[in-house]
Formats: C-alpha cells, sequence, structure tokens
C-alpha cells in the first residue's frame, strides 16, 4: 500500500487530491445503458432474452422464478447458514421496528392542526448483486426494511447463474422472507425492466428501485431516476480506518483485506499518528494477505490509488481528514472512540471500537449495510425504513382558526400579486 502524509490545514481538495477514489466514471457507461434500457422499454422480454445471451452467455431464461423453485431453494438451505439469515434478519428487524417513526400532530391554535404521516411508497424492486459474490444478505437489508414499513408490494431481482436461475441462497432468503415476486434478471436491464415492466412474465412496473449494483447499476439508476425512485447510485465498497498507537495492527490488516476482497476497486484507508502503527499494519499485511481466498483481488485494491496508509498530525486531524473523506464505513479503533464518534459528521456507517469491525455491519449487527459511496454520506443516508417511506402532511383547520388567520393569509398573497389566493380564505368568511 502506498504511504503518504496529511500536515497543514484540511480542506476538501487537499483529500481529494491525495485520497481519490478508483477511476470508474458513470458517464463512460452512458451511452451502452441508455441503449440498453431503450431495448428493454421498446423490445420488452425479447429485449432480455438477447441481453441474457450477449452479457451473460445464458439463452432460454424464464426470468421469473417459479414459487416452487423458491420453495425448494429454501428446504435445500444449509442448516447453519440458514440460522445466521434468521439472526440477521431478527436484528435488522428489531432496529428498522424501533426507528420506524410514528405520525405527529401539531395544534397550532384552536382547530388548527397540522399532521405529518409517513406513508409507504406502493411497491419497490430490490436488487441484489450476483457478479464475482452472491450476497443473500442483501437481500436482508432490502427487504426487510421494506417489510417493517409496510410497502404493499415487494419484489426482487438478482443476476442468473448458469442454470438460469438466481443464486440458491438468495432465492432461499427470498422464500424465508416470504418474497415470491423474484426475478432472475442482472444489471441495467434488471433497472429498466422494474421502471418500464415486462408485461410477458408478470412484471408490473415498480416506484422504486434500491439495492447496490455495479457500474451499469448505477448509471441505469441514474438515468432512470424520475420515471422511478431510487436509493443512491451505489459505487466501490470503501474502508476508513482512524486509529492510534494503542490499536491492533491484526484487527486494523484483516479489516483492510476484509472489505479490499469485494472489488479491485475498493478503497481501503488508514489514517493515524503513529508512524509505528503504520509498520505493524504493513507487517500484517504481509502475513495475511497471502493466506486470503481471493489474495488477486485484495492486492489490486489495496496496491492502487484509491488504498493508503495515512499520517496525520493527531487524532483531530485524523477526523477531519475523515470527515472531508466521506467514507461508506468508518471504523474507530482508538483509546477513545466514543469521544471521537462524536466528531463525525459525513460517514455512511460509523463502527466504534477495536470489536465493531465493517464485516459485522455486512451480516448481523442490525445495522444496514447498503451505504453512500463515492462522498455521497455529506448528503445522503443508508438504507433504512425511512427509505421507503414518504412524507405526507394532513392540514385541518376550522372556520374560527382560519379567520384568525384570513387577514395575513391575504397580504401575502397580494405581497405576491396572487389575490386570488387571499380571495379563497375571504370568501369562506362571508357566508
Amino acid at each position: 500500500m502506498r504511504k503518504i502524509e496529511i500536515s497543514g490545514p484540511i480542506t476538501a481538495a487537499l483529500v481529494a487530491e491525495l485520497l481519490p477514489r478508483a477511476a470508474i466514471s458513470i458517464e463512460s457507461v452512458a451511452e451502452t445503458v441508455s441503449e440498453i434500457i431503450a431495448e428493454v422499454k421498446q423490445n420488452s422480454l425479447v429485449a432480455l432474452d438477447a441481453q441474457a445471451e450477449r452479457f451473460d452467455g445464458l439463452k432460454n431464461v424464464s426470468f421469473r422464478v417459479p414459487k416452487e423453485v423458491l420453495a425448494e431453494a429454501l428446504a435445500q438451505l444449509d442448516k447453519p447458514l440458514r440460522a445466521a439469515i434468521e439472526t440477521s434478519i431478527a436484528r435488522v428487524r428489531a432496529v428498522s421496528v424501533a426507528t420506524l417513526p410514528a405520525a405527529v400532530k401539531v395544534e397550532l391554535d384552536q382547530g388548527a392542526s397540522v399532521e405529518q404521516l409517513f406513508v409507504p411508497v406502493d411497491s419497490v424492486g430490490l436488487y441484489v448483486p450476483g457478479g464475482k459474490a452472491v450476497y443473500p444478505s442483501s437481500v436482508v437489508m432490502n427487504v426487510v426494511p421494506a417489510q417493517v414499513a409496510k410497502v404493499p408490494r415487494i419484489t426482487v431481482t438478482s443476476p442468473a447463474q448458469e442454470n438460469g436461475l438466481p443464486s440458491p441462497s438468495v432465492m432461499a432468503t427470498c422464500a424465508l422472507l416470504g418474497i415470491e415476486e423474484v426475478y432472475g434478471i442482472g444489471g441495467a436491464g434488471a433497472i429498466a425492466a422494474f421502471a418500464y415492466g415486462i408485461p410477458e412474465i408478470e412484471l408490473e412496473p415498480v416506484a422504486m428501485v434500491t439495492g447496490p449494483g455495479n457500474i451499469f447499476v448505477a448509471a441505469a439508476k441514474r438515468q432512470l431516476r424520475g420515471v422511478i425512485g431510487i436509493d443512491s447510485e451505489a459505487g466501490p465498497t470503501e474502508i476508513l480506518i482512524v486509529a492510534d498507537e494503542q490499536a491492533n495492527p491484526r484487527f486494523i490488516a484483516a479489516d483492510l483485506i476484509s472489505q479490499a476482497e469485494h472489488d479491485q476497486n475498493a478503497a481501503a484507508v488508514l489514517i493515524t499518528d503513529s508512524t509505528s502503527l503504520i509498520e505493524r499494519v504493513e507487517q500484517e499485511l504481509e502475513l495475511q494477505i497471502p493466506l486470503a481466498k481471493n489474495r488477486d483481488r485484495i492486492e489490486a485494491s489495496l496496491g492502487a490509488i484509491q488504498s493508503a496508509l495515512v499520517l496525520v498530525a493527531d487524532m483531530n486531524a485524523a477526523m477531519a481528514v475523515a470527515n472531508e473523506y466521506a467514507t461508506e464505513h468508518l471504523e474507530i479503533q482508538t483509546a477513545n472512540p466514543e469521544q471521537l464518534a462524536g466528531q463525525v459528521r459525513h460517514a455512511g456507517a460509523v463502527f466504534i471500537g477495536a470489536y465493531s469491525p465493517v464485516s459485522l455491519g455486512d451480516y448481523l449487527a442490525g445495522s444496514n449495510h447498503v451505504l453512500p459511496t463515492g462522498q455521497q454520506a455529506k448528503f445522503s443516508s443508508g438504507l433504512s425504513v425511512f427509505t421507503f417511506l414518504r412524507t405526507q402532511q394532513h392540514v385541518t383547520y376550522s372556520a374560527k382558526a382560519l379567520a384568525a388567520v384570513s387577514d395575513k393569509l391575504r397580504i401575502f398573497s397580494e405581497t405576491e400579486q396572487l389575490s386570488a389566493h387571499g380571495r379563497a380564505g375571504t370568501i369562506r368568511l362571508e357566508e
């Protein structure tokens, strides 16, 4: 991994220059994705058939997974894996239920109230990746908050494998959660299918699409935003670790490796005020990387421009860099992690203390692993029950309450040269 030192005033420009993300541009695939979307919109199932053969070498894919296939996948699910999935479901559900917002009614005057409700979207299409790995955990992270939000229609798609079906563990998790509308469609075509529907396989358009995916999925979500609602444009995974002299280098090396194995474009960054820690982490990386199953991918990620071991003057500087970087996953492994956690402004999720690894959040922490990447944490949030809810205000005024503000209503309307607005209020008080 490259080593750098950051000193002086911490600015967004400096952090972007010294800690760039992998050079991946959604715009670079925009034209291809636009063509894929147009094909699906115009040719429906014919387009999906052609795309499955062109991109994945698959022929005669049925795309919609029969209910009996889902049931069989669940019946054959390995028992220890089922137990792990059930624990994940229970924990994500507990957090989702606890954070479900309640309606709020504000009495502004006698007979004057505004009530804010939280209304679920009518339907969601949940995308579960299936490229370099399969992700039953992503089924949990997408489906459970949507269920807690009481979305009436929940459907899942995941890329078809060689047998023309999604991964067995993905299908089994869908069955475990009671999801019966499941499709074996991947990439940009899947997002277009959700947006426009595929009548031949009884896939009706959805109101919203969520879930992570590759650059083609992200580009499709960007282009179709407005036709559908989306959660975010997820990019390569990121981990940034803030650690001091007392941190365990074995833990840090393991955590950097764990995220690097996702993708050669994954970003893995350590920020510390200890040159000794950097040296010890380097030694641990040399020991642990050769033992990793996905060694090639890990070495590509850790050796690329987006990953680094960073030396700063002190922990305040470390937190300043972390906030400007706005990582997807932020770990704090220091003597006072709770205190530093209070300084976090921008991060998708924060993992506090030596025994809270990001991998725990990927599966079993109860938090959600669908998180903002590429500095989107500066303006957006991770997937949660809130993702599937819309606020709706109910306004109720009596005649007396309207009369109390009718003069002010008239003044506003005349100032804005919209006198009919004021008249709509005063006409009610003339009867």
